[in-house]
């Protein structure tokens, strides 16, 4: 490692990086597949308004020498003039009017170019991100995602709007002046090439230094909305604390970096152009200078076209120098330009390069029709009976009722390396039984229903669903067959119903409305202004925390799953409204494997099997008798003995 980069990463900073031409040349590959007709007529306008822009040079030396003619001759009539310098102007109007014609196409398609492969990026990127796996988002900022969609993916509108296409003109410009001017002359083009090489030097100096800060700048970009994304979720805790000033200090730090790196980034960026302008300047003034000595000394011209020097080519040439250096300042400029749009296309490559959920499960969830004798036959119809398809090696079928027996054997796991979470858990719940968690914060409830979901996979040991491997369940299928109630209620921009209906989208009004009244939801929804087609918003600012939780349950009872897990489903809900949800939640429950995660031990107390956990283990189990019998934790917890935490 060199000594920059072991002292940049020892502050916490990136080395000084320059074009990513790997980022750019995928960029690239994805515009041509996305557009492969589109890109080359924009290129062929491009090229030709280009071509037409440098040509006038050398109309503008034909005029010249006509004029210097009829200036040595001292016999210039208009009849003259119009025969030899008229034709000149009409082809010079005529280039011009097909340099409008390519522009405005070029324009035209860059804009249905730009925008629809905006649209396609995100919607890769959002496809991706569905396939991503739940610890992505547990251990990545909202805020900071949100950015790649956002700031990152407009530094790619710059570059295939503007920058590619400037670039792309200006070096056209660049190259096809340069050949003009060595036709003219060879000496002067040399003159103007040693400036150019001075401009390239300054353009690598500044060019390199900005472009670890325009990397910066989207990390911090990133980082500033992920911190304001999660100020504006708690800003009932903030105010309730008074921690106002905090968070004001907070965010001034992190402000002030975004400010400094981009102030860093900028600054390098900003200065390149005058200081290209200006030695551009001097170039001109040197090229004056110098023409003005060959013309006064006779010097003799050596060129591509053995033109002698004179003053009919000096004019024009003086054009050319600044058409020349002006161009060489706007690809310096794109340049800079690009190598932004990489430092925002590279974060965006990595949202979409993140590893998908990996999903090897092969048994599926199909429609079933079971016989008087137990036979299974998969059929097209809903007929609200389900089975589990499980193809063999040798080519067979089975087919195995779903019925919600889900057993756990000595299960270990771990968030992170060499950092157990679980150990040696084993669990056995039968279809129908109602198996509660109970245990301190952290002692591992949650993750038991994660693993069960296929959220995490275990580290050790087995999950068995009916008898398969959970492994061996497609884990679309999987999760199909489950229904969860969060502690943490989204609800979705739509009305109530739609809501609802998110658990099951082919449901029917009619299937909603008792999927709410067997929850205890009906009872207000019918009294909100609209009803069920109130409007919700903001996630569901507009109604109570219990009544949010209320119209989750009912979209996990739509649902109609065999096994159900309540992760502090009534955490929410006063002991009114509790009691009225716990009866609609016994009706739920009934015939179903139900997993309830519950603080309120008086939610747990008719569970077949009641299990205590601390710090991943399994420390006591039984029903509730059973367990104030023999007391232990449980019965130090119920007793109000011990808290939980």
């Amino acid at each position: 490692m060199s000594k920059q980069s072991a002292k940049s990463q020892a502050n916490g900073r990136p080395p000084m990086r320059k074009m990513n031409f790997k980022v750019l040349s995928r960029v690239l590959k994805l515009l041509f597949k996305s557009y492969p007709v589109l890109i080359p007529i924009v290129m062929v306008c491009i090229i030709s308004s280009s071509l037409v822009s440098a040509i006038p040079s050398i109309f503008t030396q034909k005029v010249m020498a006509v004029i210097t003619k009829y200036l040595d001759s001292g016999n210039m009539s208009w009849a003259s003039a119009k025969e030899e310098i008229f034709p000149l102007i009409a082809i010079l109007i005529g280039l011009y009017i097909f340099s409008l014609i390519f522009i405005t196409v070029q324009t035209q398609l860059l804009a249905i170019i730009t925008h629809g492969f905006l649209g396609k990026m995100r919607k890769k990127m959002f496809e991706g991100m569905q396939n991503l796996p739940i610890k992505y988002f547990d251990t990545n900022k909202h805020g900071d995602i949100m950015s790649y969609y956002t700031n990152d993916i407009d530094t790619l509108r710059q570059l295939v709007s503007q920058s590619l296409p400037s670039l792309m003109q200006a070096s056209i410009i660049v190259t096809t002046v340069l050949f003009i001017m060595l036709y003219y002359s060879i000496l002067m083009t040399l003159i103007i090439l040693l400036g150019v090489v001075c401009m390239f030097f300054v353009s690598a100096k500044f060019g390199g230094g900005s472009a670890k800060y325009f990397i910066r700048q989207q990390k911090s970009i990133g980082k500033t909305e992920g911190y304001v994304q999660e100020m504006m979720n708690g800003q009932k805790v903030i105010k309730v604390f008074s921690r106002e000033e905090q968070v004001k200090k907070d965010f001034d730090e992190i402000n002030n970096e975004l400010c400094a790196d981009s102030t860093k980034a900028h600054a390098f960026a900003n200065i390149l152009g005058p200081v290209i302008m200006n030695i551009g300047n001097v170039l001109y003034v040197v090229c004056i200078t110098m023409g003005g000595l060959f013309l006064v000394t006779n010097f003799p011209n050596v060129s591509l076209s053995g033109l002698p020097f004179t003053i009919d080519i000096v004019i024009p040439f003086l054009n050319m120098t600044k058409q020349f250096t002006g161009n060489v300042n706007q690809v310096s400029q794109q340049i800079n330009s690009i190598i932004m749009a990489m430092a925002g296309a590279e974060r965006v490559f990595s949202l979409m390069d993140q590893t998908p959920e990996v999903d090897e499960g092969y048994v599926t969830l199909v429609n079933v029709e079971i016989a008087e004798d137990g036979t299974i036959k998969e059929t097209d119809k809903h007929t609200g009976k389900w089975a589990w398809r499980h193809p063999h090696g040798d080519g067979t079928l089975t087919y195995t009722e779903l019925k919600g027996d889900v057993r756990l054997h000595n299960v270990d796991f771990e968030y992170e390396e060499n950092k157990s979470v679980l150990h040696d858990v084993t669990v056995y719940a039968e279809p129908g039984q109602k198996v509660a968690f109970v245990g301190a914060t952290g002692a591992g409830k949650t993750t038991i229903t994660n693993l069960i979901n296929r959220f995490y996979d275990i580290a050790d040991g087995k999950i068995r669903y009916d008898g398969i491997n959970v492994n061996k369940i497609k884990k679309s299928d999987l999760r199909r067959s489950l229904g969860i109630v969060l502690q943490e209620t989204n609800l979705f921009t739509g009305t109530v119903m739609e809501n609802i209906r998110y658990g099951k989208l082919d449901a029917s009004d009619e299937e909603c409305i008792k999927a709410a009244v067997l929850a205890g939801a009906d009872d207000f929804i019918t009294r909100l202004p609209e009803g069920y087609n109130t409007m919700l918003s903001n996630n569901g600012s507009n109604l109570s925390q219990g009544q949010r939780q209320l119209i989750a349950i009912a979209r996990a009872a739509v649902a109609d799953p065999p096994v159900m897990i309540m992760d502090e489903a009534t955490s929410s809900i006063d002991t009114r409204t509790e009691a009225i949800v716990q009866r609609g939640m016994d009706k739920l429950m009934e015939g179903r494997t139900v997993f309830v995660i519950a603080h309120r031990l008086s939610t747990v107390k008719n569970s077949d099997v009641i299990m205590v956990l601390d710090h991943g283990r399994i420390i006591e189990r039984g029903n509730h008798e059973k367990l104030i019998a023999e007391k232990g934790t449980y019965y130090q917890l119920y007793t109000g003995a011990f808290e939980l935490e």
